[in-house]
């Protein structure tokens, strides 16, 4: 997969084109909420199989942490290591900017998957969007991966 930062209109509509398909079609995130005002403040990502976007996120600077947000795969491309590789891009991007520190509104079925990159369970359960998730950190300067 190759990811890029998004610098284009057309860039930008891949990305929403991933995000509407995973969180609005296949979870049922009504479109207001995927798309939302905050867009203009982040930074967003889109990674491309074979030409075709399949994945998609975005982070914005809050205080010292980058806020990973909307981190999503393509269905047909899930399970292949591509959710770790553009988080990692991600976490790459923050710490070139000067951040030492990431967090995340995960859901609860993503946990794990978290987890295991080093992210760590600070809240309990809330729901967003009628989805169960938790809030994760990580640091940023730690080797934990």
């Amino acid at each position: 997969m190759e990811i890029k930062i998004v610098q284009t209109d057309e860039q930008l509509q891949d990305a929403y084109q991933v995000r509407k398909e995973v969180f609005v079609e296949e979870q049922n995130v009504p479109v207001e909420l995927e798309i939302d005002e905050l867009e203009k403040m982040a930074t967003h990502f889109v990674g491309y199989s074979e030409g075709k976007p399949i994945a998609a996120s975005r982070i914005r600077f809050q205080n010292d942490y980058g806020k990973m947000e909307r981190i999503c795969i393509r269905k047909d491309f899930r399970g292949k290591g591509y959710g770790k590789d553009i988080l990692l891009f991600m976490e790459n991007y923050a710490k070139e900017n000067g951040l030492n520190k990431a967090k995340l509104h995960g859901q609860i079925q993503a946990e794990k998957f978290y987890q295991k990159l080093g992210y760590k369970t600070v809240s309990d359960q809330f729901m967003d969007a009628g989805i169960p998730h938790v809030e994760m950190i990580k640091s940023l300067t730690e080797w934990n991966r």
